[in-house]
């Protein structure tokens, strides 16, 4: 059984490596490298051009320095050029796979939307793995139920509620924020509305927001169920006007509903 690793970090926190124990691996390449940007956030902004500088000096001293890739290319992913990002980041993951792979499985399914490519770096890092795979670099899914949603979006439903389950159930997993919305919502485009309520249902006891009770609106919509559909709509709106929805600083989260949409259900 792999032994579970918790990695809930908040957004683009990725904690520099210990230089020393680059030292004691006697890669003083690495060391040295690591070294001349250490504790560079207090000095440079991410968007500043010391700051790209300074990583290209730390890669001058040691080309296989993956957390310079790393930390050079989140700031082409924040300002729009992927191409740079993505460059730097297979150079980041070239030499240092299991550091750099979830990470870069979740900027895939986050930011491109390219589900097919998240699921083989999520594969590929479980069976590298011996330790549970952790979360998506916000916080807010575990890997495996991002390949859950991966293969929801590709429209393999079946494959995609199997994976949800088998992971939900996993010992010591707690479940996130909006794991069981996403299986409701894949139980529902599923067309299997009973399990998409139970699911909806254990939502509200984790975390309730606006299109949790859209999607039971559209589940009571599709059994003719006018009463509990206009109740739930009016939930929906009531909970977007408190702010209660999907929200993530950079992207909207897979399964985003817009308000206008509930409105004109």
């Amino acid at each position: 059984m792999k032994k579970l690793l918790l990695t809930l970090f908040p957004f683009w926190f990725y904690a520099q490596p210990n230089c020393n124990a680059f030292l004691y691996e006697g890669d003083t390449l690495q060391y040295k490298a690591c070294m001349l940007v250490e504790n560079i956030e207090n000095k440079h902004y991410q968007f500043r051009r010391e700051f790209q500088e300074k990583y290209d000096e730390a890669l001058e001293i040691c080309p296989h320095f993956a957390y310079a890739y790393r930390e050079k290319s989140t700031a082409y992913l924040k300002s729009g050029d992927f191409l740079t990002w993505k460059r730097l980041i297979d150079k980041a993951v070239e030499y240092d796979i299991s550091g750099n792979l979830g990470y870069r499985a979740w900027c895939r399914f986050q930011f491109f939307r390219d589900y097919k490519g998240a699921i083989a770096d999520i594969e590929k890092l479980d069976n590298l793995s011996d330790y549970d795979i952790g979360y998506g670099i916000n916080g807010d899914y575990h890997l495996n139920i991002t390949k859950a949603m991966c293969y929801s979006a590709l429209n393999q439903k079946e494959k995609a509620i199997s994976i949800f389950i088998s992971h939900l159930v996993t010992d010591s997993y707690a479940p996130g924020l909006y794991d069981y919305y996403q299986l409701g919502v894949t139980y529902y485009e599923n067309k299997n509305y009973d399990k998409a309520l139970q699911a909806f249902e254990k939502q509200t006891t984790i975390n309730d927001f606006a299109e949790n009770a859209y999607y039971a609106a559209k589940v009571y919509l599709a059994l003719k169920n006018d009463s509990e559909y206009k109740r739930y709509k009016a939930m929906a709106i009531y909970l977007y006007g408190q702010n209660k929805i999907l929200s993530d600083p950079y992207t909207h989260h897979y399964s985003h509903v817009y308000y206008t949409t509930i409105l004109n259900e």
